[in-house]
């Protein structure tokens, strides 16, 4: 497909969204900004169009998602099970369903360790199960996409700006020596992948160490290892989300996905 022009952002007025929509409109996207509450639209900066929706309500996203050519997904919820369900999950599937047979490159941020189903974090929340979940429906899908697991938000130190990307999700912790990244470059990487041919179909962790920020994205995309075709995990994931244990109602989701 030709590179996107028209941007949907997704959990667009939250800390790593808003600068997920400067970033877009400071590379020439037409960008579009999702907001559920329209008391927070002002905070948006000048040059994107906001649209009101609410992702758990598919009948709204039909404004959202018409005339995009991509999606940066950056929502995220805070409502332990009931909303990591409906919001982090939910949210994905409902906008994948509002865009219906169109063609949209996608951008996904999920988290670093989201693999883990047997940590504190997930055992009380179960976020990193229905982020996984939400991986998987963005991969089932056919559509072209990017999935980013960032590490710990804004933990670095002021000289750890150079990028490293990983595979496996072998970090686990669960604090920030797992890894941390500025807020800021998650959403330069969110918005890079999308004119990248090199981020096709590839699922990585985002951490930064001592050194610069980068200049050549591409480079960076190139040396990983794309997601297998019909695969429903990435590259190197523990096989420990087997798909026949999955509840009925996300099983019905993975099939009506496809493309």
């Amino acid at each position: 497909m030709t590179d996107p022009t028209a941007v949907l952002v997704v959990g667009a007025t939250g800390s790593i969204g808003h600068l997920v929509v400067e970033e877009a409109l400071r590379h020439g996207y037409l960008t579009r900004a999702l907001v559920r509450d329209p008391g927070k639209a002002g905070q948006l900066p000048a040059g994107a169009e906001v649209v009101f929706g609410d992702l758990t309500r598919p009948e709204t996203l039909a404004a959202a998602v018409e005339g995009i050519d991509a999606v940066v997904f950056t929502h995220g919820s805070h409502d332990g099970k009931a909303g990591a369900e409906s919001i982090d999950y939910g949210g994905v599937r409902n906008v994948l369903t509002a865009l219906g047979f169109r063609t949209a490159r996608i951008a996904l941020m999920t988290a670093i360790g989201v693999t883990n189903r047997t940590g504190a974090y997930n055992l009380s929340t179960e976020a990193h199960d229905w982020k996984r979940r939400s991986e998987r429906l963005v991969r089932a899908s056919g559509l072209p996409y990017t999935i980013v697991r960032p590490g710990w938000f804004d933990y670095n130190a002021s000289d750890e700006h150079r990028l490293v990307l990983l595979q496996g999700d072998t970090r686990q912790a669960g604090n920030s020596s797992d890894g941390v990244i500025a807020r800021r470059q998650i959403a330069e990487v969110l918005v890079r992948s999308l004119g990248s041919g090199s981020a096709l179909r590839k699922t990585f962790e985002l951490v930064a160490t001592a050194g610069p920020a980068p200049e050549d994205f591409d480079a960076l995309f190139d040396r990983l290892e794309a997601d297998a075709a019909g695969a429903l995990d990435g590259v190197g994931d523990a096989a420990n989300m087997p798909l026949a244990d999955e509840p009925a109602r996300v099983r019905d989701d993975l099939g009506a996905a496809g493309h």
